[in-house]
């Protein structure tokens, strides 16, 4: 297929993340990963340092998706690692944002189970919006009131282990969370599918190969142990752009 003389990013399948899908699910979010891999699965090479390596198109492809969502979610490495803040993005899609019945700004929320996020990650500089950290009690009182202090909201979910569909119903329940974006890692992407919180996965494969057995993948952690429990994918939509594909996968 003839790829797009332009660079203006089009939606792809955005309708399927809508309010009336996310109506599937009562009582807790309608949650959707946005993932980009390497045509071998991998997140970042070996040594676990993340390097942007999709297309100008794919970074726009997620400021599309955040309009479309409440909160947006990543692990503490992620943030931890990349300079990031999970904001709305550029005035455009703030707009796009208010045109669908969302807030401006949408919420933030990093999963740390220790609590051990750098106190100078780029994200603690920002405030447009509530930035809500779910942790376990591994964290303590102690780390609990060092990022409170930093001005975050801090939410314990689970003992050793953070409980995902409880976090999620309390996003629900407290903060009218209907959907959610989780930008990964590959550990909360294989935590989400193995519950079956997960009911869309935008994909985009990029024409690079790291290899290496210890680079991060899409779905890292404890993982199916047999094909019986691997987590089945019907193909919603696909679209090549130059050497990429994009794709989006309801989860059955």
């Amino acid at each position: 297929m003839k790829a797009p003389s332009h660079n203006k990013v089009e939606p792809l399948a955005l309708r399927a993340v809508s309010p009336r899908s996310a109506r599937r699910a009562t009582t807790r979010p309608f949650v959707f990963l946005n993932v980009a891999t390497t045509a071998d699965g991998k997140l970042a090479p070996p040594n676990r340092h993340f390097v942007p390596f999709s297309s100008r198109r794919d970074q726009e492809l997620l400021y599309h998706l955040r309009t479309r969502a409440d909160a947006v979610m990543a692990g503490a490495r992620t943030v931890d690692s990349v300079p990031v803040t999970m904001e709305p993005g550029k005035k455009q899609f703030r707009a796009q944002r208010l045109k669908n019945g969302l807030a401006e700004y949408n919420l933030r929320v990093v999963v740390s189970g220790s609590g051990s996020i750098n106190p100078r990650a780029e994200i603690f500089r920002h405030n447009f919006s509530p930035l809500i950290i779910l942790v376990t009690q591994r964290a303590g009182a102690a780390r609990v009131r060092r990022l409170e202090k930093l001005g975050a909201i801090v939410h314990v979910c689970g003992e050793t282990e953070i409980d995902f569909p409880a976090a999620l119903e309390w996003l629900r329940r407290e903060w009218t969370v209907k959907i959610l974006l989780c930008e990964g890692g590959g550990e909360i992407n294989d935590a989400l599918l193995r519950a079956n919180l997960v009911d869309e996965i935008y994909l985009t494969l990029c024409p690079k190969i790291f290899g290496g057995r210890t680079a991060p993948t899409l779905a890292d952690g404890a993982g199916a142990v047999s094909l019986a429990d691997a987590t089945k994918l019907k193909l919603k939509s696909r679209r090549r752009v130059g050497d990429e594909l994009f794709l989006c996968y309801s989860v059955a």
